[in-house]
């Protein structure tokens, strides 16, 4: 795999970590890419009383819609001369870019189900929905870039077949795989802490970021879908 190809899940993780947390600050304890997360936090508003139910009800039917829809839409790109892969990106990035103006503009959002906290939620929600579409298509074989209890949960598997001196032939599978997950664990980890120290610094403003770190993607990408 070329090596640019090696940087687009570590960026992607990045952004993930990025906008689910500064999301989660901005939007009322919205997770807006780990969105099974929403479940929890939707209980948890049910009992302390706090806002934010709605969007957190929203945000799975919201993110599956999405889903379907990229994949559909996939299907038509070829006929008009469009690289999949490449146009699933460059969407995420304009939805990255609608989002942050929203927040910008009517940030901070004191009230999580006001339409316009919704409305930003749910912008940020569609393009994490399609940036895991397009890692779930086009590259399925690299640790995902927004959940990482599975990928921690491989890391420390493969820990333990290398302390106890696995067969050479899993070593030879387990030892590259450890590689990329760990990185991505850490890209994603980075993300997170800047996603809290952006927002601590700059407030709403921060979601400006996300866009121009999801744009290198779009040229990191291959033409052709892989």
């Amino acid at each position: 795999m070329p090596r640019q190809i090696l940087a687009l899940p570590l960026l992607m993780s990045l952004n993930a970590g990025l906008v689910d947390t500064a999301g989660f600050l901005a939007l009322q304890g919205l997770f807006t890419a780990h969105v099974t997360g929403n479940f929890v936090t939707f209980g948890a508003a049910m009992v302390q009383g706090t806002s934010g139910g709605l969007a957190k009800l929203l945000a799975l039917p919201v993110f599956c819609l999405v889903v379907v829809g990229t994949r559909m839409f996939s299907f038509l790109l070829p006929s008009v001369g469009l690289p999949i892969f490449r146009s699933m990106l460059a969407l995420k990035v304009l939805l990255l870019a609608l989002g942050g103006a929203l927040a910008v503009r009517y940030g901070p959002f004191l009230k999580g189900d006001s339409l316009q906290a919704i409305c930003t939620g749910m912008v940020l929600v569609a393009a994490m929905a399609i940036q895991n579409a397009a890692h779930r298509i086009h590259m399925g074989t690299e640790p995902p870039s927004t959940l990482m209890t599975g990928t921690t949960t491989q890391i420390m598997i493969d820990v333990a077949d290398v302390l106890r001196g696995a067969p050479t032939a899993a070593l030879s599978v387990a030892k590259p795989r450890l590689g990329k997950m760990v990185a991505s664990v850490v890209a994603f980890a980075i993300g997170c802490a800047a996603g809290a120290g952006l927002y601590a610094a700059l407030g709403t403003w921060c979601f400006v970021l996300p866009p121009v770190i999801a744009l290198p993607a779009v040229f990191l990408a291959p033409r052709d879908p892989t």
